[in-house]
């Protein structure tokens, strides 16, 4: 674990060389394929070991570089990798630190493509997969296999924000020799640490609240210097699903405006909470920092901060009220993602059928709800006027 840095500086001017490029405020992109070199020599050089300089784009870009140097100081990591989407993360993180003939534990119902890695990728090559309750220590020691080389976290979860106690499955996990990851793509690096818990690797999705415009799609993964090279030097270089220097400049400008960001749909959704607790059309609403949460405890021990995301539990009878109330509204729109400036909804009966809806079924009647960067008055009223119509 690093050393913290300041934020303020870390944002605007850790590993920003304005000499270099004029006095420009904001960096230049390095929009170029290769590098040119001097002598035959570091061109050897280069070659044996690529992770020490410029050559080619497809491992090494200052504009890369100047992004990978913020994130990984963010999340008090020795040094990061950003690829060109979050599943890309997860699957360099994941296959890195496993053979063929090692298992894995996950947490139950991870991201979508981190399951389809454990689920069809993997066995393919004798990799399998345990899935846990991981709101329950006891879990994780359960189902432990002598060949257990991986756990794999996501606290909270983008659904239901189950949390793990990061701390306890770390230690063990060090206690057996397992690496752990985990997804922290729901609180980002201000509101939340795992390496300082103990983590081995911490990815994200940067698509989403580093980027904060909705236009770049992006993910992190960070930790020890030797272990990044590892990952440098194998899936990521070979994969070749490496950042381009454009989107990551766009990450870039992002990052100056995260705190405010992250404070102002905080301070929003406290405002739009109360809304939808006492609506009687909605039975729940999970929120990782809610007082009704139940893991509330454990939330508040590692978490600083839990961002715009909630769930609601609808009342509902049928998809198609679910359907309805998701298609009046007028301002917060119908799509996937979140942690851009604007407000989403995303049902999750989206994936069934009419027939297949049971509306004795929580999970069919849940609706996920992002609330961005818009005033809450606005949004309470679209709420309040599409919630009327279900």
């Amino acid at each position: 674990m690093m050393e913290p840095m300041d934020l303020s500086f870390i944002l605007n001017e850790l590993g920003e060389e304005r000499d270099g490029y004029f006095g420009a405020i904001a960096p230049p992109i390095i929009q170029t394929s290769n590098f040119r070199v001097k002598k035959v020599d570091e061109l050897r050089g280069l070659f044996a070991d690529e992770y020490s300089g410029y050559l080619y784009s497809r491992g090494i870009n200052p504009t890369v570089d100047i992004l990978r140097q913020k994130l990984a100081a963010l999340d008090g990591a020795e040094d990061a990798l950003v690829f060109n989407s979050g599943a890309a993360a997860i699957f360099a993180g994941v296959v890195s630190q496993v053979a063929a003939g090692d298992h894995i534990i996950s947490v139950r119902e991870p991201y979508t493509w981190a399951r389809q890695m454990f689920d069809q990728i993997l066995p393919r090559f004798q990799v399998t997969t345990t899935y846990v309750d991981g709101t329950i220590i006891e879990n994780f020691t359960a189902a432990l296999q002598p060949n257990t080389r991986l756990i794999y976290l996501e606290s909270p979860n983008s659904w239901t924000f189950a949390l793990q106690d990061l701390a306890a499955v770390s230690a063990l996990a060090r206690e057996h020799g397992i690496v752990t990851i985990c997804d922290n793509s729901y609180c980002t690096p201000l509101f939340q640490q795992p390496i300082a818990l103990g983590v081995d690797l911490v990815l994200q999705s940067a698509t989403k609240y580093i980027s904060g415009h909705s236009d770049t799609v992006a993910g992190v993964l960070s930790g020890r210097r030797e272990r990044i090279k590892k990952i440098f030097d194998s899936e990521y270089l070979n994969i070749g699903s490496g950042i381009q220097p454009f989107n990551a400049w766009l990450l870039i400008r992002g990052l100056r405006t995260l705190p405010a960001r992250l404070e102002r749909c905080t301070r929003t959704l406290a405002q739009v909470l109360p809304f939808l607790k006492q609506h009687p059309r909605i039975e729940a609403v999970w929120f990782p920092l809610d007082e009704d949460f139940p893991q509330i405890a454990l939330a508040r021990q590692q978490m600083k901060g839990a961002c715009g995301l909630v769930t609601l539990v609808m009342k509902a009878k049928t998809r198609a009220e679910i359907v309805r109330f998701c298609e009046r509204l007028q301002h917060i729109l119908l799509a996937v993602s979140w942690g851009g400036h604007e407000s989403l909804v995303i049902p999750r009966c989206a994936s069934l059928q009419e027939a297949e809806f049971d509306a004795n079924n929580q999970d069919h009647r849940l609706v996920r709800l992002y609330i961005g960067l818009e005033d809450a008055d606005y949004l309470i009223a679209d709420l309040d006027q599409a919630l009327a119509q279900m």
